[in-house]
């Protein structure tokens, strides 16, 4: 147990490390130079040709009291960069360096953190991902940071929700700023099953619309479900697999007795709109992402 824990320990510094050297990979376009706001709550963002998807995005984030956005666009070819520039809230790097390399993004983001979020919540997040929790509605994010706090919580866990249209996914129309939640009205009501990381004080969730439709409910190889998009960053922490699971691993305990039953959020999946096979083919044309091209 002890070298196990020595383990992580030195795993965790690699990373750290592995993110400042990857802030090299990142050129300004737009940086953040100055401090942020007491109260901000940053969004860090990797996205590559996400401009359909954009306008929503920040809306509904924004409708949390989250921001402002720090964005690395990873070689985009649409209007994705031209965008970004026109919303006052948004601070923009640009690289052309390869996503599978900066493990899928993770050290760009990484090292933005170290310089940007140290001692304060932050939140990470995919352009396709929306945040919801308990009576979101009514009560922002400085709310509920604000009950983290009082109850000692570092991390708040989520459920990804994969949402998909009625019918079929080609049949249906979507511009660029509209609501994809008007359109992507169905979702399983799956929880995943669950796999257990001891070692990472952490239960994998596997499952899902993708598990079901696409890998014929081969849970072993479905999508991981869980991840831990806002946390009370520390320049101590490290993410070890995208968002679903951090070190130190204490940061892991967000569901359960383990985490003395505090409420979690989902993340709304808007993966599966009309361009999802023209993106998919791509993907796996440049080879950048997981295997399937799901991530």
């Amino acid at each position: 147990m002890a070298w196990r824990r020595y383990r992580l320990r030195w795993r965790r510094r690699r990373l750290v490390l592995r993110g400042l050297r990857a802030l090299r990979d990142l050129g300004p376009v737009r940086p953040l130079t100055g401090p942020l706001g007491a109260h901000d709550i940053p969004v860090f963002a990797v996205v590559r040709n996400e401009y359909p998807r954009l306008a929503h995005f920040l809306d509904h984030h924004r409708a949390l009291g989250a921001g402002p956005f720090l964005i690395v666009d990873n070689a985009s070819t649409d209007e994705t960069s031209e965008f970004l520039l026109r919303q006052p809230d948004v601070f923009l790097w640009r690289t052309e360096e390869s996503y599978r390399a900066s493990r899928f993004g993770m050290d760009w983001i990484s090292g933005l953190m170290f310089r940007h979020a140290h001692g304060r919540w932050a939140l990470v997040l995919d352009a396709d991902e929306l945040l919801i929790y308990p009576d979101h509605e009514r009560r922002g994010l400085q709310d509920l940071v604000a009950w983290l706090d009082g109850q000692g919580a570092r991390a708040f866990g989520t459920l990804m929700v994969d949402l998909y249209p009625k019918g079929p996914i080609l049949d249906q129309d979507f511009a660029p700023g509209d609501n994809p939640l008007r359109l992507l009205e169905w979702f399983d009501a799956d929880p995943g099953t669950p796999f257990p990381r001891p070692e990472l004080q952490l239960v994998v969730r596997r499952g899902g619309v993708r598990a079901r439709a696409l890998l014929g409910g081969d849970r072993q190889m479905a999508p991981v479900l869980n991840k831990t998009p806002l946390v009370r960053w520390s320049r101590r922490h490290a993410w070890l697999s995208s968002t679903h699971a951090l070190l130190p691993p204490r940061l892991n305990r967000v569901r359960g007795a383990d985490a003395g039953d505090r409420p979690t959020g989902a993340l709304l999946h808007t993966k599966f709109l009309p361009d999802v096979g023209d993106r998919s083919r791509e993907e796996l044309a440049r080879r950048q992402h997981f295997v399937d091209a799901d991530a």
